[in-house]
């Protein structure tokens, strides 16, 4: 399996774990001017920004490694650009879900 492959199979995943958690997706692969979002979720009051990373072995470290301080940086950035076109405040959370094999791990409030 491909890199993007693997993203994507990981990303439906990452769906419907979050859909079976009783998450509504707002957005898949939301893409901006300067970036994407993997996934964009309401769940309560919250707008959630997800994070996908998948890895299928650990030669790379574990998944959630990879979303170091500069990409945490640029989905706030991203998450702001999203909000500003909802025009209605909501309180938003950043999570992470990283999957390594099949196995899902969910970090939320991974960021803020």
């Amino acid at each position: 399996m491909g890199r993007i492959d693997l993203g994507k199979d990981g990303e439906k995943l990452a769906v419907d774990y979050l859909l079976s958690r009783g998450y509504k997706i707002l957005e898949k692969n939301f893409r901006t001017p300067i970036g994407e979002i993997d996934i964009i979720a309401k769940h309560g009051e919250y707008i959630v920004i997800v994070e996908v990373k998948r890895r299928m072995s650990e030669n790379f470290g574990n998944p959630e490694i990879a979303v170091n301080y500069r990409k945490q940086e640029k989905l706030k950035k991203l998450a702001l650009f999203y909000l500003s076109k909802l025009g209605k405040e909501y309180p938003v959370r950043f999570d992470v879900i990283a999957i390594k094999d099949k196995q899902i791990e969910h970090i939320e409030n991974a960021f803020y």
